[in-house]
C-alpha cells in the first residue's frame, strides 16, 4: 500500500488530487470546530455524561464528534446517507425512477439531483427536531424563534456544504468523496477512544498487567480488522461458459467467465437499518425525558443496546435477539432488491452462456437464488459477529462504545480498501499511458 502511495505521489495529476483531498479534509476539520450561533456548545457533552444510554453514540461517531460539540457540521453527511438509501429503495419501487436509472449517465445525474434535494429536506427536518426538541432543555442560550431559526439554518447549511465537499472530492480528488468524509469523521474520534481504553484498562495497573492488557486489546482489534477484511472481500465465483457461434466467417465466443457473489452482499446497510429501527424510539424519547421505572421506560431499555450484556440486569439483553433477527431480515431484503437472479439468468441466456451443469433459464435462476440465500445468511452472521462484539465488551466491562469497532469498523475497512483500489487503478492507468507514449 505504501509503495502504491509513493508511486501515486510521483504522478503530477494524482499528486494534485491527493493534495486537493487533503485540503478538503482540513476544511472539514476547521468547520467541525465552528459552533452553531446561539448554541450552548457544552450541552450535548454534559447530556452524554449524564446519560446511561448510548442512543446518540453511533450518530456522534459518524459526525466525528461534531454533534456533541454542536458545530455547524453537527448533522455531518448522515442526511445524505439516509437520502441515498431512500432513493435506492424508491428506484426499485417507482418504475419512473427505475427507468431513469437505466437511461445511463443522464438518468443517474437526475437521480443524484433528487438525492441532493432530499438531503436538504432531511437536514432541515433533523435540525428542526434538534433545535425545537432540545432548545428548551438548554441547547439554545436564548430559546426564542430567532435563535431556533439561526440554529436550523446553520446546521442545514453545514450538512449541505459537507455534501458539496464530498462531491468535489469525488470529482477532483481520490475515491468516493462521501465515503472519505465519513471515514475521516470516524477516524477523528480515535484519540478519545484510545484514551478511554487507557483509562479503563491500563491506568493505575502494574506494568506487567498493563502490558498483558495492552497485548490482549491489540490482538482483539487486529483480529476484528482481519475478520472484517475477509468478510468484505470474500466472494463466491459462479463459473459461466459461453458457447461458440459463427459470426460472418469467424467463430466467436467460447470464453469462460464468472459471476462474483460477495459474501457480504448488502454491505453495512442491514446493521444501519437494524440499529436505526432499534434506536428510533430511544432517540425520540430523549426529547421528553422518559421515566425508566415505568413499563414504557423498561421497553426502551430493552431496545437500547447500552443495557445489553450488563451482568446486573441480564433481562434487557432480550433486545439483542430482536436486533440480530432484524440484521438477518434486512440482509435478505436489501440483497433481494439489489440482485435479481431471474434477470441475471436471462442475461446469461441471451449472451449464449450457461453455468456448467445447470440448464439455462429458470433452472439457472433457481440455482442462483438458492446459492444467494446461503451466501446472504453467512454474510449476515459475519455482520452479527462484528456488530455484537463491541456491545458485549461495552456491557460486561461498562466501557463506552468504541467508535472504530462494530459498524464503524466495517465502514473504515470498506472505504480504505475502496480508496486504495481507486489509487492503484489510476497509477496503473498512468503507467500504461507512459509506456505507450514512449
Amino acid at each position: 500500500m505504501l509503495n502504491t502511495l509513493r508511486n501515486a505521489w510521483k504522478v503530477k495529476e494524482l499528486r494534485k488530487k491527493l493534495i486537493f483531498t487533503a485540503i478538503m479534509l482540513v476544511v472539514i476539520r476547521f468547520g467541525s470546530q465552528l459552533p452553531v450561533p446561539g448554541v450552548e456548545t457544552s450541552f450535548f457533552a454534559d447530556f452524554f455524561a449524564n446519560q446511561t444510554t448510548d442512543a446518540f453514540g453511533f450518530f456522534n461517531a459518524m459526525t466525528g464528534g461534531s454533534f456533541s460539540s454542536m458545530s455547524v457540521f453537527a448533522l455531518s453527511i448522515t442526511p445524505y446517507i439516509t437520502s441515498s438509501i431512500i432513493m435506492q429503495l424508491l428506484t426499485i419501487a417507482i418504475p419512473k425512477l427505475e427507468e431513469m436509472q437505466r437511461e445511463g449517465e443522464d438518468g443517474r445525474r437526475k437521480i443524484a439531483e433528487y438525492t441532493r434535494y432530499l438531503t436538504v429536506a432531511l437536514a432541515l427536518l433533523e435540525s428542526t427536531a434538534m433545535a425545537v426538541g432540545f432548545g428548551a432543555q438548554g441547547l439554545l442560550i436564548q430559546y426564542n424563534a430567532w435563535s431556533v431559526i439561526v440554529a436550523i439554518a446553520a446546521m442545514t447549511a453545514g450538512s449541505a456544504f459537507l455534501m458539496w465537499i464530498g462531491e468535489q472530492i469525488t470529482e477532483y480528488g481520490i475515491g468516493n468523496g462521501i465515503s472519505i468524509v465519513l471515514l475521516y469523521n470516524i477516524v477523528s474520534s480515535l484519540p478519545s477512544d484510545v484514551n478511554t481504553l487507557y483509562t479503563r484498562f491500563l491506568a493505575g495497573q502494574p506494568i506487567a498487567f498493563a502490558a498483558v492488557y495492552a497485548v490482549i486489546i491489540l490482538a482483539c482489534i487486529v483480529a476484528m480488522v482481519v475478520f472484517v477484511i475477509i468478510l468484505n472481500d470474500g466472494e463466491r465465483r459462479i463459473p459461466v461458459q459461453y458457447s461458440q457461434k459463427m459470426v460472418g466467417r469467424r467463430m466467436v465466443g467460447g470464453q469462460s467467465s464468472h459471476i462474483p457473489l460477495k459474501v457480504n452482499t448488502a454491505g453495512v446497510i442491514p446493521v444501519i437499518f437494524a440499529s436505526s429501527i432499534m434506536s428510533f424510539p430511544v432517540v425520540i424519547s430523549q426529547f421528553f425525558q422518559p421515566d425508566y421505572t415505568t413499563i414504557g421506560g423498561k421497553i426502551l431499555m430493552v431496545l437500547n443496546s447500552s443495557y445489553w450484556f450488563r451482568p446486573e440486569m441480564p433481562v434487557y439483553s432480550i433486545g439483542m435477539v430482536i436486533y440480530l433477527v432484524l440484521i438477518v431480515l434486512f440482509a435478505y431484503f436489501y440483497t433481494s432488491i439489489t440482485f435479481n437472479p431471474l434477470e441475471v439468468a436471462n442475461n446469461i441466456k441471451k449472451a449464449g452462456g450457461f453455468i456448467p451443469g445447470i440448464r439455462p433459464g429458470k433452472p439457472t435462476s433457481d440455482y442462483l437464488n438458492n446459492l444467494l440465500n446461503y451466501i446472504v445468511f453467512i454474510g449476515a452472521c459475519g455482520l452479527i459477529i462484528v456488530s455484537i462484539v463491541p456491545i458485549i465488551v461495552s456491557g460486561i466491562f461498562t466501557v463506552s462504545r468504541m467508535s472504530f469497532l462494530g459498524t464503524s469498523l466495517i465502514i473504515i475497512v470498506s472505504v480504505v480498501l475502496e480508496t486504495y483500489k481507486a489509487i492503484e487503478s489510476q497509477v496503473v492507468v498512468r503507467n500504461y499511458k507512459g509506456f505507450l507514449s514512449e
